[in-house]
């Protein structure tokens, strides 16, 4: 198998790297559709950094959160416990951050783990984060906090939603302490409205869209490992400029049939979607109402795409919206209000599904 190296997201590091050099002032959001590079971005940003920073990273997506004590596990990682064998005698924040520079979860003994579980309070957790931040402060190396796809904790209740006290956490980190730089990255477009509304977060955030490759990245990028002229518009014609669709085609044999493949595969995943629920029906949670999803509006929105490729997010019924949106097939960006697929491929392959609905 090729290796694929990380490629060309100048711009989007360059604004990483801005605001890490300033003062902690407002929470970043990292956003942008399913597979568009925002974990490798970050990855590849982690491992770039220099010593000066302590980061603290916690990837969700594989995290089962039905409760407080699941986000608090996810976040401290309690296989630590089971390391304190390599960190005999560290007993203090201090000793813990010593040497650290890359952190996967957040460090915690023994010692404070009854603290930070009493009476399922989210400010146990976050006051011990906090000083352990001041104690990163203190070593004289700047402390960062990133948790990826977030949105795993849209639904965790603490006597009320996670995610008001997180964010009001958040804000004591950045535009009150000048503490902590912290990023927070979703593919859900949606949770990010849903945050700004519950948190309050006017003028205490940012947000740095990862979108998919444009045309001309796209073709530069397939020519470094081999592509034509004619491979590489194959390739966006069928697949646009995702990059795990790229990597795929990167490492097969016959990458035009390989394109044709995934772009069939994508039209009968559309299809047998919409024949469920024009069949079955389905419903979708908003809020704590459940809504009906229905055929023939699925059908209205998505026939809006055969001749354009966004549409506003307000020309499409809420609980169609939200459903597309939640099934995969559609993107919104909030700073825009502007929808549109996933990906070029989610585009064609509405498009071709739609001639016939």
């Amino acid at each position: 198998m090729m290796e694929v190296t990380f490629y060309d997201r100048e711009r989007e590091t360059k604004e990483i790297m801005d605001t890490l050099r300033m003062k902690p002032r407002l929470i970043t959001f990292i956003y942008g559709p399913i597979n568009s590079g925002k974990t490798e971005l970050i990855t590849h940003l982690t491992c770039e950094l220099s010593d000066d920073y302590v980061v603290f990273y916690i990837n969700l997506r594989t995290k089962f959160l039905a409760s407080y004590d699941d986000f608090i596990e996810s976040l401290f990682e309690m296989e630590m416990e089971t390391d304190m064998t390599v960190r005999k005698g560290k007993e203090t924040l201090a000793e813990l951050i010593s040497s650290a520079t890359k952190i996967t979860g957040i460090p915690i003994t023994r010692e404070f783990i009854d603290y930070v579980f009493k009476d399922n309070k989210p400010k146990n957790a976050f006051s011990y984060m906090l000083k352990l931040f001041e104690e990163v402060k203190k070593s004289g190396k700047q402390p960062v906090l990133i948790l990826d796809e977030l949105q795993k904790i849209g639904d965790v209740l603490v006597n009320g939603h996670l995610i008001y006290e997180l964010f009001n956490f958040f804000i004591d980190l950045t535009k009150e302490l000048h503490l902590c730089h912290v990023f927070a990255a979703t593919s859900d477009s949606l949770f990010l409205e849903r945050v700004y509304s519950e948190a309050m977060l006017k003028g205490r955030c940012r947000y740095l869209l990862v979108d998919d490759f444009d045309y001309e990245t796209t073709a530069a990028f397939l020519k470094g490992y081999g592509f034509t002229d004619e491979g590489a518009r194959v390739a966006w014609e069928y697949c646009g400029g995702k990059p795990v669709c790229l990597v795929e085609l990167i490492n097969c044999g016959n990458r035009e049939e390989k394109a044709k493949e995934m772009f069939t595969f994508r039209i009968g995943e559309l299809e047998t979607q919409l024949k469920l629920v024009k069949e079955l029906g389905d419903e979708i949670l908003i809020g704590s109402k459940r809504c009906d999803v229905h055929y023939e509006k699925l059908v209205s929105a998505l026939k809006m795409f055969v001749k354009r490729e966004e549409i506003g997010m307000n020309e499409v019924d809420e609980v169609s919206k939200r459903y597309l949106v939640k099934e995969n097939i559609l993107f919104v960006d909030p700073l825009t209000a502007m929808m549109k697929p996933q990906s070029m491929l989610d585009l064609s392959a509405i498009r071709e599904v739609m001639r016939d609905a």
